[in-house]
């Protein structure tokens, strides 16, 4: 295989090995897959955030969490806007 490889990698003349693209669809299943576990983060954080709020006797304590959590879940929606131009 090396000696294949290596013919066809050359700076000049010989054709260059072209990369595969992949397809919007697939681009999207693997972006799902990723940015999946953003959601899912955030969510954990804001449900460890609520659960430290009501069993300890300050709420402040799981109100930063909570924040913290909903910016998780604001930046997965901004990556998302981004990379994929949702509203155009």
């Amino acid at each position: 295989m090396l000696p294949s490889l290596f013919s066809l990698i050359s700076f000049r003349g010989i054709k260059m090995i072209d990369k595969k693209r992949m397809s919007k669809g697939q681009e999207f299943e693997i972006m799902k897959l990723v940015l999946d576990k953003f959601l899912w983060l955030g969510f954990i954080v804001m449900g460890w955030g609520m659960y430290q709020s009501l069993s300890q006797a300050e709420v402040m304590a799981g109100l930063w969490f909570m924040i913290a959590g909903a910016v998780l879940l604001l930046l997965f929606l901004i990556i998302i806007v981004k990379e994929y131009e949702v509203w155009a």
